[in-house]
């Protein structure tokens, strides 16, 4: 009796995986969509510009500072959103004000 207790084929691990996996999973993923959503948040502002987007807006928008130079990244935002417009420089939020 104690030798069958101790018997690694006596407990057959792939069917206690197999019924408790899709049981544990479910609420899992539902609280990873649900701090997804609440991390992806963001108040709207009534400042036009590119989105935030999880931080990709803003490297794109500094991207294109660093690869436009700054008179022509200007024209390009102010062209695009208007004469006031909210961007990223070096991940700070600026403001270009134009006419």
């Amino acid at each position: 009796m104690v030798l069958e207790t101790l018997n690694p084929m006596h407990y057959n691990i792939t069917s206690l995986v197999s019924d408790t996996m899709p049981v544990a999973t479910v609420p899992v993923l539902i609280l990873m969509c649900f701090l997804f959503l609440i991390w992806n948040h963001e108040e709207t502002s009534s400042i036009p510009g590119p989105g935030y987007c999880m931080g990709i807006g803003p490297l794109i928008s500094h991207g294109r500072f660093l690869w436009m130079g700054v008179g022509n990244a200007c024209n390009y935002y102010n062209k695009t959103y208007g004469e006031f417009v909210r961007v990223w420089i070096s991940g700070e939020e600026t403001f270009i004000i134009s006419k």
